[in-house]
């Protein structure tokens, strides 16, 4: 299969483009069942020749080229209807029936805010599509996108979130002027996905009813099933904890396919290089070191401990708190004790055989470093970060 991508060096035409690589190239397992053999890239700069010799080979193509930003309004028109036009007449002069997919806009509905210029280029567009498609019987797919985010978005253009991202990564001030203005936002993998389900013939169909999408196996437009809805406010918090997580260490809740795992993601691919790396505080004595490495809201702590050559570390216990110790490198013993009792459980543990051992509760325990001669790594878990004020933590030798 030879796919063109129009729009190719744009945010969404980039995502897409390094995906489909990824795919012809055998590196997205998940994806095996799409065969590529050539990606077409046309952009403003491509050389206007090779969109004769792309619409002739093409088997799919994606229409992401458009004008977002004119010096003049009618720019939109010419971007956004012309180039679509010249696309349509090259395939039908080549009699190419490939399935052609376009990007539109909810602002082509031209519904309150959205009746401007650029809303009726992007309808424009749509309906020269549906035309298209009668007239050929090609298949089309005609998406209208709310506000794109992700990885490459080009900030200070048409993007808050972008824009958002960049500013607070690289302590830029940022403008707010109504912390409750809701937007619809569209993560970009989440739209390659669809785009790659619709090679396959596999697009989510639907209706609208004004701004609202309304499924429809046979729908007339196509949309991607999975948006968020949230304010300003929300972005710019979410966006500050981030900022704020090499001081704290505290990593906010980021759950599977949520709005904050995905604006996490998008928030680092702005860190500038300075950012990238962070000191952590190591705690440091005679025996060795102690370093706090993460914290979660609602899921405990990680640690890293070194123990030089001989040295015990731990004899305490915990009433509710409980660890994992987990030995990367060296060899030790671990010991608990039941308290009250004689009852002590051994481990003999080592880097070259990576287990988990649990720090029972009520339990005091130790980490004896058994080597003269090498240092002695464990990574350690506990299920409630530290809280000086209640520490839950009590010396007792083993």
């Amino acid at each position: 299969m030879n796919i063109l991508v129009t729009g190719a060096k744009g945010f969404t035409g980039k995502n897409l483009v390094e995906n489909l690589k990824n795919i012809r190239d055998g590196k997205n397992r998940t994806r095996s069942n799409i065969k590529i053999d050539e990606i077409f890239e046309f952009d403003i700069d491509t050389d206007k020749s090779l969109l004769d010799e792309y619409c002739a080979k093409a088997d799919f193509v994606f229409n992401l080229a458009g004008v977002n930003r004119p010096k003049d309004n009618s720019e939109f028109m010419a971007g956004n209807f012309g180039f679509a036009s010249e696309l349509l007449d090259t395939l039908k002069k080549h009699g190419n029936k490939c399935p052609v997919m376009i990007s539109s806009s909810l602002q082509a509905t031209l519904i309150g805010r959205y009746d401007g210029e650029y809303g009726r280029s992007k309808l424009a567009g749509e309906n020269l599509f549906f035309d298209y498609a009668k007239e050929t019987g090609a298949k089309v797919f005609v998406y209208r996108f709310p506000n794109l985010f992700g990885k490459w978005c080009r900030p200070n253009y048409n993007s808050a979130v972008a824009t958002f991202c960049n500013n607070i990564a690289n302590d830029l001030p940022i403008q707010v002027n109504d912390r409750s203005t809701q937007l619809e936002l569209l993560y970009i993998d989440d739209l390659i996905e669809e785009m790659l389900d619709a090679i396959k013939g596999k697009a989510h169909t639907c209706n609208y009813d004004g701004l609202n999408v309304v499924p429809d196996e046979n729908g007339k437009f196509c949309y991607v099933p999975t948006t968020h809805k949230v304010t300003l406010g929300e972005i710019v918090d979410l966006l500050e904890s981030f900022k704020a997580q090499p001081d704290t260490l505290v990593m906010p809740e980021i759950p599977n396919n949520s709005f904050a795992k995905k604006l996490y993601s998008t928030y680092l691919s702005y860190l500038p290089k300075e950012k990238t790396i962070f000191d952590l505080k190591m705690n440091c004595d005679d025996r060795g070191s102690f370093t706090e490495l993460l914290k979660t809201v609602n899921c405990g702590q990680f640690s890293v401990n070194i123990s030089k050559p001989g040295i015990t570390k731990g004899q305490h216990w915990h009433n509710t708190k409980w660890e994992f110790f987990i030995v990367v490198a060296g060899h030790g013993l671990i010991q608990e004790r039941k308290i009250g009792t004689d009852e002590v459980i051994e481990f003999e543990v080592t880097g070259d055989k990576i287990q988990a051992i649990h720090m029972l509760p009520g339990y005091t325990h130790n980490i004896i470093n058994l080597s003269e001669t090498e240092n002695l790594v464990t990574v350690m878990w506990a299920n409630e970060q530290f809280d000086p004020n209640h520490p839950d933590t009590f010396g007792e030798p083993v």
